[in-house]
């Protein structure tokens, strides 16, 4: 598996025709964790949307490319066959349709006809992946998401995550609405899948997360674009002092852009 390049230049992206991303840039690359932090409504939701490829997200200037491939030329599956995996904020449920069920499926359409992977050798990767989790086997037998709490549809992203194993990991709040506990085990498995063959963007509001997961990068998002990049200790001084002295820093008044989806 090659190493992954994402490389995001002056991108804008809006929703009914507000826009939310202005001039965003970003470079992620296999064996980096990018942690993006800022305050409600700057677009960090918005960008993981937009990278899948949402439908109401309109890009309406600048670029995305994953190898040096147009990431917007492609359709959403192309993106994910390409490595490109979202673990979602507000996981959907599917009635009907078992975890184990989803996975297979997933897997397989990864892996492209007459490469299926054998039903044995899955039920050996499932039991293995959910052992690190630390989830009972019984769930891989329950509709997917369906009755779950927050924190067990977490936990089925990052199941999702380790069974496929992308190239390029977009985590969406994967830490909102958990316990330590649950924190520190959704922490294990994104860990467990730390390579210089992976390339990892994290959002999220609270450092917390990172004292488990330890970016190599942080970011400061605002008013649609990065404004400010460090280190861990990034991330600790705003947990320590909150955002105003970014924006005191740089002279921002209005540190949000809309509402973010």
């Amino acid at each position: 598996m090659s190493a992954p390049h994402l490389k995001i230049k002056d991108l804008k992206v809006a929703i009914e025709d507000k826009e939310i991303l202005k001039d965003f840039s970003l470079e992620v690359k296999g064996g980096e964790i990018h942690a993006i932090m800022g305050p409600n409504g700057t677009g960090k939701s918005t960008l993981a949307s937009a990278l899948m490829g949402h439908p109401n997200y309109e890009v309406t200037g600048g670029q995305a490319e994953l190898d040096g491939e147009d990431l917007f030329e492609m359709e959403v599956d192309e993106r994910a066959k390409a490595g490109l995996f979202l673990a979602m904020q507000y996981p959907s449920e599917v009635s009907g349709v078992t975890t184990a069920d989803f996975l297979r499926s997933a897997v397989n359409t990864k892996r492209g006809e007459g490469n299926e992977i054998s039903l044995m050798k899955f039920i050996r990767s499932l039991d293995e992946k959910m052992d690190i989790l630390d989830m009972d086997n019984s769930f891989s037998q329950r509709y997917l998401n369906e009755g779950f709490s927050g924190g067990e549809k977490k936990r089925n992203e990052i199941l999702q995550m380790l069974m496929l194993e992308p190239r390029l990991c977009i985590l969406d709040e994967i830490d909102s609405g958990l316990d330590i506990d649950a924190l520190k085990v959704v922490s294990k498995g994104v860990n467990n899948l730390r390579s210089k063959d992976r390339g990892f963007l994290i959002i999220t509001h609270y450092q917390r997360l990172l004292n488990y997961i330890t970016p190599d990068h942080v970011h400061v998002m605002m008013q649609g674009r990065i404004v400010k990049s460090g280190g861990p200790e990034l991330a600790q001084r705003l947990e320590e002092e909150g955002y105003d002295w970014i924006k005191e820093e740089l002279g921002i008044k209005d540190e949000t852009v809309g509402q973010e989806a």
